[in-house]
């Protein structure tokens, strides 16, 4: 009997290091390990002892005599990742990271942003060094996406904040919660009264699609709608119509799966998790029947995991339709699928697809339509989203890359709302450095960098530091590399001591927004949700407006 990794792993490599036979491929130090889309347990090495399943923090490892039917594929996916990668076991020693001398003191680091990037920093921090943090966020609540991005269906994802929970007990790490930089205290400031500043503020805007019509109401990017469901304070206000029947999402990434499955799950599903009540209410009166799902290129390019694409055939209610001529392939996709060196997890995407384009669809279902090779061009309507029209694709090597130009052909679609899913894009924090074109902070390893030359004190971890690429565990290693960078600074006197400490920081804090949140507020707020939830069986009712969140940090 072997473990298995499935749908919901995080990629933080948790459970490479605690495996006694090295048998969890690809590990962080493999190049592989950037663009994998999961990782995966070698059946014939796996002893059978669990240590993987304890290091997990999302609870998506299995023995295979537990897995459901929704998972059971998942063991012949771990199998074929090792057909194509045999492994290779390393078991050289273990090199403990060296901590910074007793004699310097304790290091102060402040963090702006609480989502995984930042409490991925501050973990290893405190792991790492004598070390005071201070994580900020403009929000009552910690987690970021974790609390605001992750689909509500999707609780074991959301488990890795119990890891954080856990890992931040102690007071060397203080919440400064509600607290925004550049309103409420400055970066100069900062600086003030730390050793170094963090900056894991993720990337908050989306990207446009650049078409007439985009601003039509009814048009919306996912970024909107995701918001709007998981109870985020900024969007807890917004509306969206939900009268008509048909919801085009242009991008095929996961974000785009997400929505396609809260908009065409049963509400009653829906209930049983913690999307935000107002947003559960709109649903429950929703007409909509089918959500079709644009992808640019084609089935062997599209953006969302196998996984996640997998899951979609186990939903209740809901088919998945793909037209087989979707999935014809050009010679040189055809070439790509039939090589024996394909990555297994792409090849199952294809295979997917195909099983998908088999099945007879049953007419009182629900419907996720997939649609390849195709970009928009305009939406239309008369004072509202009535219809999107798109452009059919050719796939092109540019380059040595595959991408999509479009043809002559063009189509129409009746649509009622259309949703926009095409990446997020970071935006210019003040006082630092900015990349309009890549939508970063500018950086070496997380080094902020200005003018060629290193900003002494100022760090970047998370998507502002590489581009929104990667899932919640992926900020593993990135703040591992960024937390590396600091520690060699303060070792090597480069890092200024602060001018003010803890209580000075706190003091000035009290002044300027006396309605800070820090660990009591916080863990307040938790209870409260909690509790709100427990009457109709949920994890939780979130409160989507800083009126309530501060009333229930007050207690």
């Amino acid at each position: 009997m072997a473990y298995v990794i499935t749908q919901r792993c995080c990629n933080d490599a948790s459970c490479v290091p605690e495996c006694p036979v090295d048998c969890i491929r690809p590990t962080p130090e493999q190049p592989e390990f950037a663009t994998t889309e999961q990782l995966y347990i070698d059946p014939d090495t796996c002893i059978d002892c669990g240590a993987c399943v304890d290091a997990c923090p999302v609870e998506a490892i299995f023995s295979e005599d537990d897995l459901t039917a929704s998972l059971a594929r998942f063991r012949d996916i771990n199998a074929a990742y090792f057909q194509r990668h045999p492994l290779e076991s390393n078991f050289d020693p273990l090199v403990t990271p060296a901590r910074p001398p007793k004699e310097l003191g304790t290091l102060r680091v402040a963090i702006v942003g609480a989502g995984p990037a930042a409490c991925y920093a501050a973990d290893e921090l405190l792991r790492r060094a004598d070390v005071e943090v201070e994580m900020f966020d403009r929000l009552p609540t910690p987690w970021g996406l974790v609390r605001a991005g992750v689909a509500p269906d999707h609780p074991g994802t959301k488990s890795v904040s119990s890891m954080f929970e856990s890992a931040f007990r102690r007071d060397t790490l203080q919440y400064r919660l509600n607290v925004e930089v550049g309103k409420h205290i400055s970066h100069e400031e900062l600086l003030a009264h730390h050793h170094a500043v963090i900056y894991a503020v993720g990337a908050s805007a989306d990207r446009r699609l650049d078409v007439p019509g985009e601003d039509l109401p009814g048009s919306h990017s996912a970024t909107e709608f995701v918001a709007w469901y998981n109870g985020h304070p900024d969007y807890a206000e917004r509306s969206f119509d939900l009268s008509g029947e048909r919801v085009v999402i242009v991008g095929n990434g996961n974000v785009a799966l997400d929505v396609a499955r809260v908009l065409t799950l049963s509400p009653d599903e829906l209930a049983k998790t913690d999307i935000a009540d107002h947003a559960l209410d709109a649903l429950r009166s929703s007409t909509i029947r089918e959500v079709v799902v644009l992808g640019r290129r084609g089935p062997l390019q599209a953006a969302y995991t196998s996984a996640e694409f997998l899951a979609l055939g186990h939903l209740k209610g809901v088919d998945v339709i793909i037209d087989p001529a979707e999935l014809e392939l050009d010679p040189a996709g055809q070439a790509l699928l039939d090589d024996p060196e394909i990555e297994p997890s792409l090849r199952l995407k294809y295979e997917l697809a195909q099983e998908y384009a088999a099945k007879a669809p049953n007419p009182d279902n629900k419907r996720i339509v997939f649609r390849y090779l195709a970009s928009p061009t305009e939406i239309r309507g008369e004072g509202h989203v009535e219809e999107l029209e798109f452009v059919h694709n050719e796939l092109v090597s540019e380059n040595g890359r595959v991408v999509a130009r479009a043809s002559d052909r063009r189509e129409t679609l009746p649509a009622s709302m259309v949703l926009r899913s095409i990446g997020y894009r970071g935006v210019p924090i003040a006082d630092l450095p900015f990349d309009e074109r890549a939508g970063i902070v500018p950086n070496e390893h997380g080094r902020v960098v200005a003018d060629g030359a290193h900003v002494t004190g100022v760090y970047v971890s998370g998507w502002i530091k590489r581009g929104p690429r990667g899932v919640i565990g992926s900020n593993r290693v990135d703040a591992t590399e960024t937390v590396e960078q600091l520690l060699e600074d303060f070792t090597s006197g480069k890092l200024a001591a602060p001018q003010g400490d803890r209580a000075a920081l706190e003091a000035l804090l009290a002044q300027r927004q006396p309605d800070a949140v820090g660990r009591e507020g916080w863990k307040a707020i938790d209870a409260a949700e909690k509790n709100a939830g427990k009457s109709g069986g949920r994890p939780r009712v979130k409160f989507t407006t800083i009126e309530d969140l501060l009333k229930a940090a007050r207690g």
